[in-house]
């Protein structure tokens, strides 16, 4: 659901301070947490591009999510990449060694994570393979 309003520039701090005590009003710390829901981990025999293209194709939206894994995994490189605001990562998931990109994150990650991704199907030099874009890490 979207709505939208116009405001008067000069009465932008009313407006803010507003907001923000209506806010602190009806949110509490549990609904301002961050929460990422999962599908839980992903067989290696699943880890592949046509699974990937497949889930790709689906309609996915608002109550309907794209499916997202989380699984413990082997960081095995990482480099930044995108002028250092993003990571390319090697990975070792569930024994399979497979490509991932984790967008907006810019923090070395530790050998081993829990991590959470969704499956995303590229082709690099005519080959066509999976890789997992990085959507959170447990912490």
């Amino acid at each position: 659901m979207a709505a939208g309003c116009t405001l008067v520039a000069s009465r932008f701090d009313d407006f803010a301070a507003a907001f923000q005590a209506v806010a602190a009003e009806q949110l509490d710390a549990a609904t301002l947490a961050r929460r990422l829901r999962t599908d839980g981990a992903l067989s290696a025999q699943w880890l592949r591009a046509d699974i990937a293209e497949m889930l790709q194709s689906a309609v996915w939206g608002q109550g309907f999510p794209a499916p997202v894994f989380s699984q413990e995994v082997d960081i095995i490189s990482q480099r930044p990449v995108g002028e250092g605001k993003h990571l390319a990562l090697r990975l070792r998931c569930d024994g399979q060694e497979v490509g991932g990109i984790w967008f907006g994150r810019s923090q070395p990650l530790p050998a081993r994570a829990l991590l959470a991704f969704r499956l995303d199907a590229d082709e690099w030099q005519g080959a066509r393979r999976v890789s997992l874009m990085v959507q959170g890490m447990q912490e």
